[in-house]
């Protein structure tokens, strides 16, 4: 779905012949060069800014654990990134080890049951038990994390990154501008029916004081819509897959029962009052952008998005408190979508063309940079240069914590990063929360400097309205059987689009939800929907007996 699906589909692969995969131990090649390094050869995606030969942090590596590295590269295009690398599995001019970036081009979980159970990619177990105690310590500290990774087979093919995001995990915001609030004398709404008489008096009573029945009340964006924000007060609504609810062990769809048919009443009432902009479910992030950032006078009322910067980027509107977060409205129901912050899939592989020294020294590599110190110099850069030591009287992002570190430059907005000194999303492996918690963060909060620590706080208003963990079903820890994973990819395009057509004709009238109803719900049974409800019954029975 576009804003109701974001970013995670199983995707499959067409089979592809392998060739040319001799193991370069037995290939008659040295594993090793003249001096005695480690040749490792590594494929990886890179940013135009960055330079893997003579990157400061890959320096770091290669002198920390002896290795000499080979790289071939490609751009930050998902899709070149993509057909890159598998023409190169196809071809099998493959590399020792891939190092991918998540959003980019990370191997999905079908792709490491297929590839690893037909001996391209290595089997990482041994190797982290005998070589990586900090991966070891990382799976004690989040269960989830090895679950992750290990395959239903019990092997772990590749290692998925960490990136603990805690506001990221908190996706479906709303920002309402109380500056207009202020000056109609109303209080920041916390029900459905105080949110429906905010955008009413938004639309009616000229909150911009210019005499033009200019405002919008409410306004979004096809990947970015206040619905699933609004949906929360009714029912469960897990925007990046598609809306499962979890009962007793059970399965079953959120989006056909009782509580989504009222959260969709609910949105059709504001969008006949003209309460939701009809451009939400058709305009792209630039046309939303234009509303947020009009000239002259602010028209805007209400925008979605995890930070204000979705819909404006005036400098005088994105950092001032005009747009604060709205907590989660009660109605029926008073939930907020939980997004796990850290994809399923792996950007560390090994490959049978690694040596064995190779695999060793690739590994110990990964392993340090599941250290905080390997951490911060992966993503930032080496200390001194891309982070430094916290001062005395500096504020970590928790002010519950002690900082560990502060990004550099301090003064973004007046100093330039130096260039290529980390791996940046590379080498994100190990971010876990109580690392990005100690971060000095300014505590001002309406800057560029203090902007993280902004969302910090506005997440904290959302934290805790998330179903308990029994009702939530983990996407990210469940495994699709490989041979049933291209029938799962054509059910969620079907369903997802199904979904979403749907939701948008109840919403602005091109279907009445009391007539239609029980069509739509019927619908589901001629796509599968039971089947698809089988396999991901079946997919997380399996994770429960792991």
């Amino acid at each position: 779905m576009k804003w109701f699906i974001k970013k995670t589909i199983l995707v499959v692969i067409a089979a592809v012949v392998l060739v040319g995969c001799s193991n370069d131990a037995t290939s008659g090649e040295s594993a090793t060069t003249d001096d005695g390094r480690v040749k490792i050869n590594v494929f990886a995606p890179q940013g135009a800014e960055t330079n893997f030969e003579d990157n400061k942090f890959s320096k770091v590596i290669e002198d920390k654990f002896n290795i000499d590295f080979t790289w071939q590269t490609t751009t930050l295009d998902a899709g070149a990134a993509s057909e890159k690398r598998q023409i190169s599995l196809a071809s099998g001019d493959y590399p020792d080890l891939f190092l991918m970036i998540p959003w980019v081009d990370q191997f999905s979980q079908s792709e490491l049951l297929k590839y690893g159970q037909q001996g391209i990619f290595l089997p990482l177990n041994d190797l982290i038990k005998e070589h990586a105690p900090n991966i070891q310590k990382a799976f004690d500290q989040e269960p989830d994390l090895k679950a992750m990774a290990t395959a239903p087979d019990g092997n772990i093919y590749g290692m998925p990154q960490w990136n603990d995001c805690y506001h990221c995990s908190y996706p479906e915001k709303l920002w309402i501008n109380t500056t207009w609030l202020d000056t109609l004398g109303l209080e920041m709404p916390t029900t459905t029916e105080e949110m429906k008489d905010v955008l009413l008096a938004f639309k009616n009573e000229d909150p911009n004081g210019n005499g033009k029945p200019d405002e919008i009340p409410m306004s979004g964006r096809v990947d970015d819509s206040p619905i699933p924000f609004l949906m929360n007060s009714f029912e469960y609504y897990h925007s990046s897959e598609i809306p499962l609810l979890l009962e007793d062990g059970n399965v079953s769809f959120a989006a056909t029962t009782e509580g989504w048919r009222e959260g969709v009443r609910y949105a059709a009432e504001l969008f006949e009052l003209g309460l939701i902009d009809p451009g939400t479910f058709t305009q792209n992030a630039d046309a939303l952008l234009q509303i947020g950032n009009n000239g002259g006078d602010v028209i805007l009322g209400v925008g979605p998005g995890t930070h204000p910067g979705t819909f404006t980027t005036d400098e005088e509107r994105l950092n001032s408190d005009k747009y604060q977060a709205i907590p989660p409205l009660e109605g029926q129901k008073n939930l907020t979508t939980y997004q796990f912050p850290s994809m399923p899939g792996a950007t560390f592989v090994l490959t049978n063309k690694a040596s064995e020294e190779a695999q060793i020294a690739a590994i110990k590599a990964l392993d340090y940079m599941f250290t905080v110190e390997g951490s911060l110099n992966a993503q930032f850069g080496v200390k001194g240069v891309g982070w430094r030591d916290p001062q005395e009287g500096e504020v970590a992002l928790n002010s519950d914590v002690d900082p560990i570190y502060r990004k550099l430059p301090e003064n973004r907005e007046e100093e330039e990063r130096e260039e290529n000194i980390s791996w940046g999303a590379n080498g994100q492996y190990w971010h876990f929360r109580g690392l990005r918690d100690a971060e000095v963060s300014s505590t001002e909060i309406y800057t560029t400097a203090g902007f993280e620590r902004r969302l910090q706080e506005a997440t904290l208003l959302y934290e805790g309205h998330e179903p308990p963990e029994e009702n939530m079903y983990p996407y990210w820890k469940v495994w699709i059987d490989q041979e049933e994973a291209g029938e799962v990819a054509m059910l969620i395009t079907n369903l997802n689009g199904y979904i979403e057509q749907n939701m948008v004709q109840f919403i602005t009238g091109a279907k009445d939800i009391e007539t239609e109803w029980e069509e739509y719900v019927s619908g589901f049974d001629g796509l599968n929907g039971s089947r698809y409800l089988e396999i991901m019954q079946k997919s997380y029975d399996a994770l429960e007996t792991k």
